[in-house]
């Protein structure tokens, strides 16, 4: 039972105060400080301050101490320890994000390549710098036709979110132009916003820089309501992430799926187009905005048994307790920090595990994933060849011609 005393110690910063008058912040302060958290954290153990140490410290009225720790910038919002809490605390949606943003208001020295990205999605729209005129280049490689709202001018029923990795990188755009050909197979009647996207900020919100979410939030609502549209879907798990979790919160109603649970629904249509015996053993990753956030494990296994000669084995970690890649959080961008810290990278920690299985594939449901299991694996040594395919991609390639 909390006191009256412990409660009120914990009322220092204004935030923290707004947070623990609601039910939520409330909640966090039933926490019985049974290590479940800080033992499930893949960095858990290089941190100074895990979650179950920052809760005792905030009702101790010393998390003025967190903040002037770099404990959260080992935080990559994989919500392993939000699944795994048994009081059912909101860690990765509430504490966690609001701490790393006192965190920042403190931190002496931001890592030099996550404060680029955060300014290039300012400046930019996107992680990477590039001209938001670029951003739907990638269609006059795509094999069919890809409407965008703008040009078309007409209410559709699906509006792709097609999100930064997939429209500006090349590895990236395989994966848009396999999406295409699925579309174009199932005959959904879809349209993209090209140019007129934005990033949707989940890592923004994630990696303490709320005010970045919220520019970017209210950019992109202002262009979905330009818009007719039944549904929303995106094959990036983060930007599933934030419209799911957060976008709500700024008059966001519309349905939104990530591609996965899109094609899933969709399999039984699918499946009699899948034509092509693909013969590869595939091992799956879970992202931890489908798994642990959405509870979507089974969708993409679906697929992939779907698709003839495929055989799916599975990883020692799976599902609730998959392994995260690291991307999250803003980690995509925090690697050379972690290898100044002497942390292992969390995509070597599961390629290993990949390569265990003796799969041909590894396969993947999150653009992030593609690029940093690719790189572990030039590093990671292993006998047997294996490649990177998003779900999507293995799909596509299945598909008759």
């Amino acid at each position: 039972m909390i006191s009256t005393i412990e409660y009120e110690v914990c009322q220092r910063d204004t935030k923290l105060d707004t947070l623990l008058s609601t039910p939520e912040g409330r909640r966090i302060l039933t926490c019985i400080q049974c290590g479940m958290c800080a033992g499930t954290c893949p960095y858990g153990d290089h941190m100074d301050y895990p979650p179950r140490r920052i809760i005792n410290m905030l009702r101790r009225g010393f998390i003025e101490e967190v903040f002037q720790s770099d404990s959260m910038l080992k935080c990559v919002a994989c919500y392993a320890c939000m699944a795994k809490c048994p009081r059912g605390i909101r860690l990765s949606d509430v504490l966690l994000p609001l701490v790393k943003e006192q965190t920042l208001m403190n931190l002496q020295e931001m890592p030099a390549e996550l404060q680029k990205s955060l300014q290039n999605t300012l400046r930019y729209g996107n992680p990477m710098g590039e001209s938001s005129r670029k951003r739907a280049n990638w269609i006059a490689t795509a094999p069919h036709k890809v409407p965008v709202m703008a040009e078309i001018k007409r209410p559709v029923d699906v509006l792709w979110f097609v999100e930064c990795y997939t429209s500006f990188y090349a590895r990236g755009q395989d994966n848009s132009r396999a999406m295409v050909r699925l579309l174009h197979a199932l005959g959904v009647d879809y349209a993209i916003l090209g140019n007129e996207e934005k990033c949707a900020g989940d890592c923004g919100q994630l990696t303490w820089e709320s005010g970045l979410f919220e520019t970017l939030t209210d950019y992109n609502m202002e262009i979905f309501k330009k818009y007719q549209f039944n549904r929303i879907i995106t094959g990036d798990a983060h930007a599933f992430n934030a419209f799911r979790i957060r976008y709500p919160m700024y008059g966001f109603n519309w349905p939104v799926e990530h591609t996965t649970a899109f094609l899933a629904r969709h399999v039984e249509q699918l499946k009699p187009k899948l034509k092509k015996p693909l013969n590869l053993t595939v091992t799956y990753h879970d992202a931890c905005c489908l798994g642990r956030r959405a509870g979507l494990y089974e969708e993409a296994r679906t697929l992939l048994k779907a698709i003839p000669g495929v055989k799916v084995v599975e990883m020692v970690h799976n599902r609730i307790n998959s392994i995260c890649c690291g991307g999250g959080g803003g980690g995509m961008w925090l690697d050379t920090y972690f290898k100044q810290k002497g942390m292992e990278r969390l995509s070597e920690r599961r390629i290993k595990e990949a390569i265990a299985t003796g799969a041909d594939v590894l396969a993947v449901s999150c653009p992030y994933e593609i690029y940093r299991f690719e790189d572990a694996l030039k590093v990671v040594p292993h006998d047997k060849p294996m490649i990177v395919r998003d779900v999507v991609e293995l799909l596509a390639e299945s598909l008759e011609d």
